[in-house]
């Protein structure tokens, strides 16, 4: 999330030295190392000065860089050898002195070198290995991944290490094949094939599979000078929070762009065919649809921006090959196209123009629970466009779905936050101001320890709905859904309906441009996203690490993935301020009463049951080494399988529930002429009728309904804090 805050002068000053004397330079390797090293010491001085908590960059500080930065590398401890660890080890103390420019930055570079002498080594290494069949009748055991593993002491222990690897998964991929022959019919090629074949194709599969992973990670196009860089620092940053981060310019821009909930491109969906990046549909109405010379099934061969030599995109993975084809509104992109249907290449020059993501936008539909008409309103983002004043913002357009809802004749209403990731301050703010009279959303302390109280927003004292709600989170619900979350509940507005608790990200990030802007618009040297402020809630404690607990808990499998703000061992910790004053609503329900019924049927619901006892063993087995043993593995994945295959089929309704599409959504989405927009609607509304927390949320919510005639009708003022 973005603080509003101006930016620093010294920092832009700062930047703005440094930066200019780097972009005089030439591009030769030892430049673009001055380059890199000049920019690493202006970031360590910003991180240093405007950092909410910064840790003291020192020995201590050193070492830990060091660690994680070659676990970044070599999480597994696959590809570096002991004796690597110890020719590095000589730079454990001194990153410290290359940050703060007392020392020529040579760790980075030196480690990415020894790292790609390894990855060379690696290909003939795997291929030798997997050229043999492996004996899958003998007891032995493999340990997947261990924070106790070590680097290989040599050449010798590696091979074995990898021969334990490559077999492991050899013997995933030969299972598969197994019990996919066990389920094919006579007649079918697979049913034919002896077991000794298969397990030839497994070893092929995991042959290409390795050749695929190194050929796309650490290719020279993917995995370049800008990358390895960027690994680097953000090693940095992330100690001293998770949250802070160095962008390289094209990841600045795609972070802008999903921010704002646009992006301006050619207006097309891609995938990877074969290697290749491949047009999977055109969205009509976009560039590439006008210009009537791209079809479905098109290959895009090169790229390049208005006049620049054009780049081969053969190597790059969808997500990095739609950085270089997006760009700046109205520029030109140059694409070199093979044609599906008759194989001829050919160089076609597009306008970029604007591409709106749909799929993040605020969108609602009505569910018919027990004769209630329930407003169901999805937010998958605060998004918000900073750039422009006109552009979209996600405060405004869940206004006008709760309004459209309210002319539905909705008795209650649904928010689902669910694995939201947060965004925009000013929309979640203004939001706040809908559901209670004019009050404090959230509170904000900076690193001089200096507090505020961020006041909700709305135009209006009057507020938009004041009917019954819940707001729906689980693990990943962040940030600004946090915020949310957290004022509807401290205000009494809102029942809270989810995980235990929310993702926990408590802290504030603003963003500070890198350079001068390039032909597309961003910095030349990216951005820094860094952490400077901290959320409190309204009364008083931080959203930082806790999160929100729900008031009515959910059982939900993603926790025990583990994947939270706690989780982090770098994360901030949590403490608490003084509480704000407000004032509580006071609902037309009796809130105990519908939390006690709601838990009496979670308890007796047997998907949520089977959802808690399959958490219960992912935690007791939780890196739990695994058989090497084809008799054994089977058995254990045979078990697995049925267990998730019930969890699975739980949480998808057999008897869907009732929806309706109002009339204005109806022609906007489902009549919609681009059929990518029109499907992805259809599918979205198929999801929601068919999920059982959606299910149980409409539940309670008919609850909350129903006691509305034994109460006052709601108001605010009549307890205050």
């Amino acid at each position: 999330m973005m603080s509003k805050k101006a930016l620093p002068v010294f920092a832009l000053v700062l930047m703005g030295g440094i930066l200019g004397a780097l972009s005089c330079r030439g591009s030769n390797e030892n430049d673009t190392l001055t380059r890199q090293q000049q920019l690493l010491v202006g970031l360590g001085m910003i991180i240093e000065q405007r950092h909410y908590s910064p840790k003291t960059i020192d020995d201590n500080f050193s070492k830990e860089i060091f660690d994680k930065f070659l676990s970044s590398l070599d999480a597994e401890k696959n590809i570096f050898l002991k004796s690597d660890i110890e020719k590095l080890s000589v730079y454990k103390t001194s990153i410290d002195d290359e940050i703060h420019g007392r020392a020529a930055m040579e760790f980075y570079p030196t480690a990415i070198g020894i790292f790609q002498q390894r990855i060379a080594q690696l290909k003939p290494l795997y291929h030798q290995i997997l050229s043999k069949p492996f004996d899958f009748t003998k007891e032995a055991m493999y340990q997947p991944v261990s924070d106790s593993l070590d680097y290989p002491v040599d050449t010798t222990a590696a091979k074995e290490a990898w021969r334990e690897r490559l077999k492991y998964r050899t013997l995933v991929a030969y299972n598969d094949l197994l019990s996919q022959k066990a389920k094919a019919k006579p007649t079918d090629s697979l049913a034919k094939k002896s077991d000794a074949t298969l397990e030839k194709e497994a070893r092929e599969t995991v042959k290409s599979y390795y050749d695929r992973y190194f050929d796309k990670r650490f290719n020279p196009k993917t995995f370049n000078a800008t990358q390895q860089f960027s690994l680097f620092v953000n090693t940095i940053t992330h100690e001293m929070d998770p949250h802070s981060d160095y962008m390289p310019p094209l990841d600045q821009r795609e972070f802008n762009e999903e921010m704002s909930n646009r992006f301006y491109g050619i207006g097309a969906l891609l995938m990877e065919k074969n290697g290749q990046i491949s047009i999977e549909s055109v969205i009509a109405g976009g560039a590439a649809w006008k210009s009537k010379k791209i079809s479905n099934g098109d290959i895009i061969l090169k790229v390049a921006t208005g006049d620049a030599p054009l780049m081969d995109l053969s190597g790059y993975e969808v997500t990095e090959a739609v950085k270089f084809i997006r760009g700046a509104k109205g520029s030109t992109v140059r694409l070199q196209i093979k044609k599906a249907s008759d194989g001829t290449v050919e160089t076609v020059s597009l306008i970029r123009e604007e591409v709106k993501l749909d799929q993040a936008a605020a969108k609602s539909l009505i569910i018919n629970e027990n004769n209630n008409k329930i407003g169901y309103l999805s937010l998958p983002q605060f998004y918000a466009d900073f750039q422009d004043d006109k552009g979209a913002r996600s405060a405004t357009d869940v206004a006008k779905e709760i309004k459209k809802l309210k002319a539905a004749g909705i008795n209650g209403l649904i928010i689902d936050l669910r694995t939201n990731p947060g965004g925009s301050l000013a929309d979640v703010n203004k939001m706040i101001g809908y559901f209670v009279k004019s009050g404090p959303a959230v509170q904000v302390k900076n690193r001089s320890d200096q507090s505020q109280q961020l006041m909700d927003n709305n135009d209006s004292d009057a507020v938009l709905y004041n009917g019954p709600m819940i707001v729906m989170v689980n693990e990943f619900s962040a940030s600004a859904s946090e915020i949310f979350a957290a004022a509807m509940q401290d205000y009494h507005r809102a029942i809270i309906v989810g995980s235990t608790s929310t993702y926990g990200k408590g802290t504030v990030q603003t963003q500070l441009p890198l350079g001068k802007p390039n032909a597309n618009g961003m910095p030349e040297f990216g951005g820094l996203k860094l952490t400077v402020e901290k959320f409190y809630r309204i009364d008083g404690g931080s959203t930082q690490l806790k999160g929100v607990s729900s008031d009515i808990v959910l059982p939900d499998l993603l926790e025990s993935v583990k994947a939270r703000e706690k989780d982090n061992p770098t994360a901030m910790p949590w403490d608490k301020i003084n509480p704000a004053t407000y004032v509580i609503w006071q609902p037309p329900y009796n809130a105990d009463s519908v939390i006690a019924r709601a838990n009496q049927r979670i308890r007796q619901n047997p998907v949520f049951n089977a959802i808690n006892q399959t958490n219960i063993w992912m935690d007791a087995n939780e890196n739990r080494p695994v058989s090497l043993n084809l008799k054994k593995y089977r058995e254990d994945q045979e078990k697995i399988r049925k267990m998730f295959d019930k969890d699975d089929k739980g949480v998808k309704l057999k008897d869907p529930l009732s929806i309706t599409v109002m009339s204005v959504d109806h022609k906007q989405y489902l009549e919609n002429p681009d059929k990518t927009k029109a499907d992805f609607y259809s599918r979205w509304k198929t999801d929601v009728s068919k999920d059982v927390y959606i299910k149980e949320t409409a539940k309670i919510m008919t609850d909350m309904i129903s006691q509305q005639k034994y109460f006052a009708s709601s108001d605010f003022g009549q307890i205050k804090k």
